[in-house]
């Protein structure tokens, strides 16, 4: 974590992987919570990865995020924080450790590790790579609803 500000307990930490982000949250000690394929056999390894887009459950881990990085680079990304009011600290921070351990639904579009840390933050299950995706789709050919909406 040297150079970069320390997150504090409830800080989203967006992590660059190679053509997508991986998202955990921060919890302390250099910990954070986050998603990770049930069965990938690496550790840390999140499960915003090639593996999980074909599996539709992840586990809820408990991770340094030294290792959950591999490597990549990182960043404490509230972007939300305007958009929607955070939940107390405390209340972020008990319902992330609740969740350790958990088998929970995976979906790439519908829920995600984004979906997954927004949620314990604000609430508010929401993902923007999903919305650049689908707003990427769009550009290049219009998405299943558009087409079969009344002009």
């Amino acid at each position: 974590l040297l150079g970069k500000p320390r997150p504090r307990p409830g800080d989203l930490i967006e992590i660059f992987r190679i053509g997508y982000e991986h998202w955990a949250i921060y919890v302390e000690d250099d910990c954070v919570v986050h998603l990770a394929a049930p069965s990938f056999p690496r550790r840390g390894a999140g499960a915003c990865t090639i593996t999980s887009v074909f599996s539709n459950r992840a586990v809820v881990k408990y991770s340094r995020l030294e290792d959950v990085l591999h490597g990549c680079s990182w960043k404490i990304n509230n972007k939300l924080d305007g958009t929607y009011l955070p939940l107390p600290v405390d209340q972020i921070l008990q319902r992330t450790r609740k969740m350790i351990n958990k088998i929970v639904q995976y979906s790439l579009i519908e829920g995600n590790c984004e979906h997954f840390v927004n949620d314990l933050r604000y609430g508010v299950p929401r993902s923007q790579q999903v919305r650049r995706l689908w707003l990427g789709q769009w550009l290049l050919a219009e998405p299943p609803w558009v087409l079969s909406s009344p002009r």
